[in-house]
């Protein structure tokens, strides 16, 4: 699995581990990926995705999958997820 989030975009970050006697030595620290499927109202079924933990909180507080979409810069999405953010505005639309 790629430790690359498709929805949130984290990805690891590097740094050093530095011990008591103040030696480094490289480390990543990995995002906290779940893989979840989420309910879309627009679309009537869920979509399968990789999110970090803070992105689901983040979807809680926006009101779901499809306010989060709908509300986020297009540019900020995949190409995927902008077909999805189309099919969404034009359910909502209609």
């Amino acid at each position: 699995m790629a430790r690359k989030l498709s929805l949130g975009g984290k990805s690891p970050q590097t740094g050093n581990k530095v011990s008591h006697s103040n030696r480094k030595t490289k480390r990543k620290w990995m995002p906290n990926m779940q893989k979840k499927a989420l309910f879309s109202n627009a679309l009537g079924r869920t979509i399968q995705s990789n999110i970090s933990t803070s992105l689901l909180r983040t979807l809680d507080r926006v009101g779901g999958i499809d306010n989060y979409l709908l509300r986020t810069d297009p540019d900020k999405l995949t190409a995927h997820q902008r077909r999805l953010r189309l099919v969404i505005e034009r359910r909502v639309a209609a």
